[in-house]
């Protein structure tokens, strides 16, 4: 459902880069909504203030979360152990980051993130979406060359760019704040973008960037 508020800003993947959101957040406009487009944990140092600190946005009535394919896997895996005893968790940075118990008391609110946030002629979901036009957590293809438009202007993160992309109705902003790029707002009313570095905060070149996020997992 979309905001009353003025304008939508979609932020990219964070990935536990705390002081990259509190930086970015402090300088977007209070009044405007935020949307997360998933993979807010998992990786970076500071997933616990992250997660914090976003819901703390989606309670107020400021933010919505989408679900990524990371907040997915956590719950799937948590789910897992609960079903079949299984305890491959310890390989999920936000499990061993959060400790079991804490990680548990998010199982809920994560099972529930929406898939999908639509606003006037825009959506915003985390990946992409299937070959029904279903959001799909973990597209890798280049799902635009087949997208109908039925949704408007397409706004995801999950695939690290060296640089907010846009590919026909696509705009792809997930410009690897973990690896060392940036973490990116989207404004889909006017399409400006704000940027601040991610963490680590060493930047590659753009060139030596291209290379690096070929060769990154989403």
């Amino acid at each position: 459902m979309a905001s009353t508020r003025g304008h939508h800003w979609v932020i990219g993947d964070v990935h536990g880069c705390h002081e990259a959101l509190h930086r970015l957040i402090s300088v977007l406009p209070a009044e405007d909504h935020l949307v997360f487009c998933g993979d807010v944990i998992n990786r970076g140092p500071g997933i616990a203030a992250c997660i914090n600190q976003v819901w703390g946005l989606v309670a107020s009535g400021r933010a919505t979360w989408l679900r990524g394919n990371h907040e997915q896997s956590l719950v799937e895996g948590l789910q897992a152990i609960s079903a079949e005893g299984r305890d491959d968790l310890l390989a999920i940075e936000t499990y061993r980051q959060l400790g079991d118990s804490l990680t548990r008391e998010w199982q809920q609110r994560l099972s529930t993130l929406p898939l999908m946030y639509s606003g006037d002629g825009w959506v915003a979901t985390h990946a992409g979406f299937d070959e029904q036009g279903q959001p799909d957590l973990n597209v890798r293809e280049p799902f635009w060359e087949g997208y109908d438009g039925r949704y408007g202007t397409v706004v995801v993160g999950h695939t690290p760019r060296p640089a907010v992309e846009h590919r026909d109705q696509i705009v792809m902003i997930d410009t690897g704040a973990v690896y060392g790029g940036l973490l990116s707002a989207f404004c889909p009313e006017t399409e400006a973008v704000v940027q601040v570095i991610g963490e680590p905060t060493d930047r590659p070149t753009p060139a030596d960037r291209y290379e690096l996020f070929a060769e990154v997992p989403c």
